[in-house]
This record gives structure tokens, sequence and C-alpha cells, in this order.
């Protein structure tokens, strides 16, 4: 009896095995180049972060952490504290996400569901993305000459029907912190938007016709099924914002009135950590006022850092429950 011999397709070739390691090094090379790109990104974050700590380092030994909660800024006399932007900082960019979510999930379902026919549900995605690419000193114009007026009777009808709540008590008289929530909402609806809407239309088509095959409608579907099995990447594109949102500088700077006086109001001036080193770095002569600067940018950077670990937190948590 005879053995058919083996076929030579069962074994590679010896010239196939001679390419691939002639090849191979330029996976291994590729892959330690990646490797030292992000070791090198790392070291960038440690290195401005050491930078600013040590530029900060004759406010911090000044004042401490009762830096954080003192209210005084006063150059003349070098008596510096930080509650006053922290609060701006962190209510104007609440206000910015109350109102560019919903609207934001709002855009992303109408661009990425069958509401409108193809013809609109394109340029309409185009136009929000485009929002993007304004120069914020630009939007900082727009809400000089129109948003401001647009939106002080609004305030003026707020402060008369609701003037006893505390967030509503003063008579705003133009530039305010509520206007300096709404550009920012204005700026980040873009990233919002787009994000989820991409995340919409990545998820599979059968999750949808699944649903409605078994009596679901639309929006049962759409609150049911696509928000749930979205979540990680709609909480990604929130928190990317709120990024966005902290740090925003010039056009919050040219409208939330620059004051340096801590007030609940909505409707009173106010300031934020990057209008306060926008104006005042450039003029800054004593080394503990440029300390003072630097601490708040050490302040505006961790809570930056601490939005993003927030939001890797947030994506896995839901990632892992939707899984």
């Amino acid at each position: 009896m005879t053995v058919d011999p083996v076929e030579s397709s069962d074994c590679p070739s010896p010239s196939l095995i001679s390419s691939e390691k002639d090849t191979s090094w330029l996976d291994q090379g590729f892959a330690r180049i990646v490797q030292g790109i992000a070791l090198a990104t790392v070291a960038i974050l440690f290195w401005m972060g050491w930078v600013i700590f040590i530029e900060a380092k004759p406010a911090i030994q000044a004042f401490g952490l009762g830096f954080l909660t003192r209210q005084e800024w006063d150059v003349n006399e070098l008596q510096f504290g930080a509650v006053t932007y922290i609060y701006g900082t962190l209510v104007s960019s609440a206000i910015a996400l109350l109102i560019a979510v919903p609207v934001g999930l709002a855009v992303a379902l109408i661009t990425s569901e069958n509401f409108l026919p193809p013809w609109v549900r394109s340029p309409l995605s185009f136009l929000v993305e485009l929002i993007a690419s304004i120069p914020s000193v630009i939007v900082g114009f727009w809400g000089i000459f129109v948003l401001i007026p647009f939106l002080k009777p609004l305030q003026l009808w707020l402060h008369q029907q609701f003037g006893w709540v505390p967030l509503f008590s003063t008579e705003t008289f133009g530039p305010s912190v509520f206007v300096a929530g709404v550009i920012l909402s204005i700026m980040i609806l873009p990233t919002i938007a787009a994000i989820s809407r991409e995340v919409l239309l990545s998820i599979p088509r059968d999750l949808r016709t699944a649903s409605m095959a078994l009596g679901a409608t639309r929006w049962e579907t759409i609150f049911s099924v696509l928000l749930p099995a979205s979540a990680s990447g709609i909480v990604g594109a929130i928190m990317l914002a709120l990024g966005r949102a902290l740090g925003e500088t010039m056009a919050v700077t040219m409208v939330i009135g620059n004051s340096d006086q801590l007030s609940i109001s909505l409707f009173d001036s106010g300031n934020t950590i990057p209008a306060i080193l926008a104006n005042q770095f450039p003029e800054a002569l004593e080394q503990l006022h440029i300390g003072a600067l630097m601490y708040l940018a050490l302040i505006l950077f961790a809570l930056t850092l601490l939005v993003n670990i927030a939001a890797v937190f947030l994506v896995q948590v839901f990632g892992f429950k939707n899984n």
C-alpha cells in the first residue's frame, strides 16, 4: 500500500517563512514606536503638571489649601483666593451641560434615526458639527452683540417671577454667569451631538428590528434599547464636552463680566479660571501674583484630569452593565 504524499498546501513554503521573518522586525519596530509615543505623551502630561506646580509653589507655601476657600483677590495687597473662579468655572460648565446634553442627544437622534429624509439629515448634522470650527473669539463677539440682548428679557422675567430663589436674586445688566453658560452650551453642542450620533449609528440594526418586532414603538425602542446600548459612548461624549467647557477661555471672558466678587446669583457678573488667567497673566509682575495664577492653573489642570478619569471610569461601568 502506498502513502499519498503530504499536499504542499498543508505546510508553508520556505519562501513564505522567509518573508514572514523578513517583515517581523517591522511589526516589532512599529509596536515599539507606538509604545514610545504613548509613554512620551504620559511623560509630557507629568512634565506639564510639574512645571505648573513649581511655578505655583510660592502661592502654595503662602496660602496652602486655604487658597481654595478664600474669596479675596487683591493684587495690590498680594492677597489671593480661588473660590470665586472655581465657582464661576463649575457653575457655567454645569449650565452648559444642562442645556447642551438634551439638545445634543435630540440632534443625534434626529440625524441618526429615520425622523427626517436623508437630504435633510446630512446637511443638519454637517451644520451642527460646523459650529465646532468657529473660532471662540468670533463666538464671543456674537455673544456680546446678539446673545446678551436676546437673553436679557428672559433673565429679567426669571428675576421678577423667581427672585426669591438665590440663583435668580439679582437683576442683570448684561454680562453674567448665565450668559457664559449658554454660550458654552453652544460651543460644546457639536461634541455631544457628533459623538452621540456616531455611537447610535454603530448600534446593529438587528436590535431596532427585534425591538419593533416584539411590539415596541419607535420611542420605546429608543429609550429602552438604543439609549441604554449606547450609554457608555454618550457618557464619554458628555465628559469630553465637560472638559472643553471647563477650559474654554475667550468666549467666556467676553460675556461673563470678569468680576472678582463672588455672587450666588446666575445673573451677576462672575469669572472663571481660564478668564482670570487670560486677563491677568500678561500683566503679572510680582512673584506671588504669578504663583497665585499658576495655582489657579494647577487647580484647573486637576479638574480636567479628574473629569477625564471619571469619563474613563463611567464608560467602563456603563460598558460592563451593557455587556
